[in-house]
């Protein structure tokens, strides 16, 4: 575990992108087999362990100090793995000694593979008695089955393919079809065999993406301008005997929109944007908030399904059969995907239309008016472009409407994470009701710069009025400029609203409380 350890450290507390890389790739050349397999399965996401519920280390902790102090410490340091390995007590009498091969990181994962849930937290302690601070915190990391140590998926990757020479889309092209520990993955890196052929296998395609736009034109002659749709961008890999789904970020996400996988019956692959239906008659595309009812979950209800019935507008055919379209003009690809729309059902997919605007500045007053509750901006592909893996400069551009603002007035705040648990870095806000209430309309934490959060922090410690746990209450008097994408009716929020991507724009000093925004005027914004 120590290697291990020592790496988690170093990703925390490095704060650049390419020193994180050269942390993850050290550690995958120097770091034995199956212990950086097993790490690099657990730095993407894909180490499924029973993990040990956070209510039962809280349990753990409690019993072995005081609980006061463990609550306050934990309020302050803002993250459980960190503050139990730092007040986790060294054990009164000298634990037995344990064979170091029982603490290697491929020894501790398949003890927590084996383990029963109820068992689990004994087994825990006992390992926790034999490691240091670090260790416990990687320790209690993999055991609740998240690293959050500020790296994603595709970053872990890089750094891995960085370690051997690798390029990163070759080794996305075989991850999926490989399991953890990657032995076969490792031989290849090494030298010590071919490459893994994923074919046969419903892997991952690299998604091709958009530069945002910064031009004041672009001629339409070169460019077709369509939608970009809000929900979530996935890819539809068929073999004719598997389908899969997977999000930008090469995630499988079958499992928690399973109707959509099985009605997919084709050896083709696809890209296009996962939405759920509204209640308007023809089924057009809800808001975000419905899909995000749907995001997340490994068993999907029948109720749910019916509740928030899922579908696919398409983009773009990537493979027909065996033939790669990639390398064929945006046009030509457009042209096989409306032929092959087809041969799918009209319940589950659709395709996403293009905008007919004869000149750029056209284009621009239909997407100032676009206020669908789906529509979150527009794109602009190249006519002639390939599909390219990443960003390439010219080819695709995003184009998203402006924010909608309001002034809201800060109710709540309570303290980040990571390298802000020192700071009141999360704000709920609130407008008017008719009556003279304040009714919370969302929740920030982004938005300001650093001297504005220490601004921002320090007039929450001095106007707070009440506690509740790790949330203050402050008087109602500073106003927040805030700005979202859009606003959606809501049933879990006491103000029926929920707004889409809130951050804070500006601290609005000059503005008094009574000037602030009205529940009812926001609820004129829904989409």
């Amino acid at each position: 575990m120590r290697q291990f350890s020592q790496l988690l450290d170093g990703l925390v507390y490095t704060r650049s992108r390419n020193g994180k890389l050269a942390l993850i790739a050290a550690y995958m050349r120097e770091a034995p087999d199956p212990d950086r397999g097993w790490a690099l399965a657990a730095l993407t996401g894909n180490l499924d362990l029973k993990a040990v519920k956070a209510s039962a280390i809280g349990e753990m902790i409690r019993a072995r100090t005081d609980p006061i102090l463990y609550e306050m410490s934990r309020d302050y340091v803002g993250d459980l793995a960190e503050t139990v390995a730092l007040l986790w007590p060294k054990p009164e009498e000298q634990p037995a000694e344990l064979d170091d091969g029982s603490l290697s990181l491929s020894a501790v994962i398949d003890r927590l593979h084996n383990v029963s849930r109820a068992a689990a937290p004994d087994a825990l302690a006992q390992m926790m008695d034999h490691l240091d601070a670090s260790g416990r915190f990687a320790l209690l990391k993999l055991a609740t089955g998240g690293l959050r140590v500020g790296i994603s998926a595709r970053l872990a990757k890089t750094g891995f393919a960085q370690a051997f020479g690798l390029d990163v889309d070759d080794v996305e092209q075989v991850w999926h079809a490989l399991a953890p520990p990657y032995a076969a993955l490792f031989d290849w890196a090494e030298g010590r065999s071919a490459r893994p052929d994923p074919e046969g296998t419903p892997y991952f395609r690299p998604f091709m993406l958009a530069h945002p736009l910064e031009s004041d034109s672009v001629d339409l002659t070169d460019y077709a301008a369509e939608w970009k749709w809000d929900g979530i961008r996935i890819q539809i890999v068929g073999t004719g005997k598997e389908t899969r789904l997977y999000s930008r970020a090469g995630d499988d996400i079958s499992g928690s929109f399973p109707e959509i996988a099985q009605a997919f019956t084709g050896h083709a692959v696809l890209d296009g944007e996962l939405l759920v239906k509204g209640d308007a008659q023809g089924g057009e595309a809800a808001s975000f908030n419905a899909l995000q009812q749907r995001l997340g979950r490994k068993a999907v209800s029948a109720k749910m399904m019916a509740d928030y019935p899922a579908f696919v507008r398409l983009y773009d055919l990537l493979i027909e059969g065996d033939e790669d379209l990639r390398a064929l003009p945006w046009e030509q690809r457009r042209i096989r995907l409306e032929a092959y729309m087809t041969q799918l059902s009209p319940d589950r997919f659709d395709l996403s239309a293009l905008i007919d605007a004869p000149d750029f500045e056209t284009l621009a007053d239909i997407r100032a008016g676009a206020r669908d509750a789906a529509i979150e901006g527009v794109m602009l592909k190249r006519r002639d472009s390939p599909y390219v893996a990443g960003r390439k400069a010219a080819l695709w551009y995003k184009w998203k409407r402006d924010p909608l603002t309001a002034d809201c007035i800060m109710m709540y705040a309570q303290r980040g994470h990571g390298k802000r648990s020192s700071f009141y870095s999360d704000y709920t806000f609130g407008c008017w009701t008719e009556d003279g209430e304040l009714l919370p309309v969302g929740k920030a934490y982004s938005g300001f710069t650093d001297e504005e959060l220490k601004w921002l922090d320090r007039f929450v410690r001095q106007n707070t009025v009440a506690r509740f746990g790790p949330v203050r209450e402050v008087e109602k008097t500073l106003v927040l400029e805030v700005a979202f994408d859009s606003i959606h009716d809501s049933k879990r929020h006491k103000s029926a609203l929920a707004m889409r991507f809130p951050r804070i724009a500006r601290i609005r000093k000059d503005k008094p409380a009574a000037e602030a925004d009205t529940v009812e005027g926001l609820k004129r914004l829904v989409s």
